[in-house]
């Protein structure tokens, strides 16, 4: 198949569904699409008569569909005979439009599964000395990350190894538009606990959903991603709200409880619109910070930043966010600031500031500090309003 996409289009509607027959003893389809990258930039994915089959954005050119095996972001399982649709989003087309080539094939025969090589299991570095509270734990994490389902480099095993190997306890598996990675979280063999997530990617805003929900429809309006979550028993979160050209532009009816307001596109922590933001969205909104990883050399490593939650274990983390006992710190061993009930522990922060909810400031004196707690969100800076930690 073949043609051409104009601006008109793309304004007209930037999802396109392009059909095609499957017939009945299929063991694999593939698709191949061509493009001239140069100009413009459509994102692929895969729909079946049953529904979602597979999104890889603009991160892959073509996919395979089989039994027992498919390409990383799509879902494996019978090709179904019926009308399936390639699905393109149409993610930039210059003015002067974009010429495509489509190339789909019924394979009669299903392509062999890869198999991804073990990373060596190495040591996680000590852990950090932090009291409990009424039993519970602080645990280290990341809400944002992603691998080779989606724009990441990395297999699950890999980052699960990188992430365990900075320190974190719990990392969320959150690639854009599937959840391909969910069945290979649990069984990376890791003394870290991977979240299953998805990040609902659109051109108007990201968002992460949290938890074993099935895939969310990023073709619907965030509400209904919202509402998703909710019935499901899982969490959402706004994403890099101001992140440049994937800054939070979407209408939503409901504002979510919860935003990524620390991500390692916060460059210079003296521009404080990120903190802004977070006090215009909600009065109880909670805070957490992901790394938004991809690949090493682009954004952050796993942990920076580090988000950190009070629970009963690993397993519970979901339930300690959704209870707001939260904080975030620019790495596992930066400076910290924790509430523990009605105080504050400072670690690591001699001569640092502390600035709490009310605009009142103090000194920290010594590297591990207890200081009184009011209502709201507490902050430690640096002397040039640079933020250093961030605790609910």
């Amino acid at each position: 198949m073949r043609g051409h996409w104009t601006l008109d289009d793309r304004l007209e509607r930037i999802l396109r569904e392009v059909p095609f027959e499957v017939p009945a003893g299929t063991a694999a389809v593939h698709v191949k699409l061509s493009y001239d990258r140069s100009q413009g930039v459509l994102d692929l994915g895969c729909g079946a008569p049953d529904g979602f089959r597979g999104w890889s954005g603009g991160a892959r050119d073509e996919y395979t569909i089989t039994r027992d095996w498919a390409t990383p972001g799509y879902l494996p399982g019978e090709p179904e005979a019926g009308t399936w649709h390639v699905w393109l989003r149409l993610h930039r087309i210059p003015a002067q439009g974009l010429d495509y080539t489509l190339e789909i094939t019924a394979e009669p025969v299903a392509p062999p599964e890869p198999v991804a090589e073990e990373p060596p299991h190495g040591e996680r570095p000590p852990r950090r000395d932090i009291p409990g509270v009424d039993g519970l734990t602080w645990y280290a994490g990341d809400f944002h990350a992603h691998t080779l389902h989606s724009d990441g480099s990395l297999t699950i095993p890999e980052l699960a190894e990188l992430a365990h190997g900075r320190g974190l306890d719990f990392l969320a598996v959150t690639d854009h538009n599937t959840v391909s990675h969910h069945p290979w979280l649990a069984k990376t063999g890791r003394d870290i606990t991977l979240i299953p997530g998805q990040e609902v990617t659109t051109d108007r805003g990201h968002a992460n959903v949290f938890g074993d929900v099935g895939w969310v429809d990023f073709r619907e309006r965030p509400d209904s991603w919202l509402d998703h979550a909710e019935r499901a028993g899982g969490l959402m979160s706004i994403n890099h709200p101001l992140g440049g050209d994937c800054a939070w532009l979407q209408p939503i009816d409901r504002r979510p409880p919860i935003a990524e307001v620390w991500h390692s596109g916060w460059w210079d922590r003296r521009w404080g619109a990120p903190l802004a933001w977070a006090d215009a969205w909600r009065d109880d909104l909670i805070v957490i910070g992901g790394s938004d990883f991809h690949k090493h050399g682009n954004d952050g490593l796993p942990g920076a930043p580090t988000t950190w939650v009070l629970a009963e274990d690993t397993g519970a983390v979901l339930d300690g966010v959704r209870a707001g006992r939260t904080a975030v710190s620019a790495g596992p061993d930066a400076p910290l600031l924790l509430r523990l009930g009605d105080e504050l522990l400072a670690l690591d922060a001699d001569g640092l500031v502390l600035v709490r909810p009310d605009g009142t400031r103090q000194v920290v004196r010594g590297e591990r500090a207890l200081l009184p707690a009011i209502d709201g969100r507490h902050r430690l800076e640096t002397y040039e309003n640079e933020v250093i930690a961030l605790c609910a």
